[in-house]
């Protein structure tokens, strides 16, 4: 399935629009979807680092989803970044 994800902060230079799409199986964790935007923005924009997006919280527009989650179906995400970078 195909997932929409709006990014912040530093990772918004990862694209201009600020929003990238990344594929995922169903029933994917948000740990995966961690996982696989680390290794898109490791080759579409390495200046970012990848620690950033493991640091990073995932949302939907009601709630934090913490890595042990299912990533929902159809629900655009978002990625926050810690603040001050740390």
């Amino acid at each position: 399935m195909k997932i929409r994800i709006a990014l912040y902060g530093a990772l918004r230079e990862a694209d201009a629009s600020g929003h990238v799409e990344l594929e995922v199986p169903p029933g994917s964790s948000i740990a995966e979807l961690r996982e696989r935007l680390a290794a898109y923005l490791a080759g579409h924009a390495p200046a970012i680092p990848a620690g950033l997006v493991r640091r990073s919280a995932f949302a939907s527009a009601e709630e934090i989803l913490h890595n042990h989650r299912t990533v929902p179906a159809g629900v655009e995400l978002v990625v926050l970044p810690p603040v001050s970078g740390g």
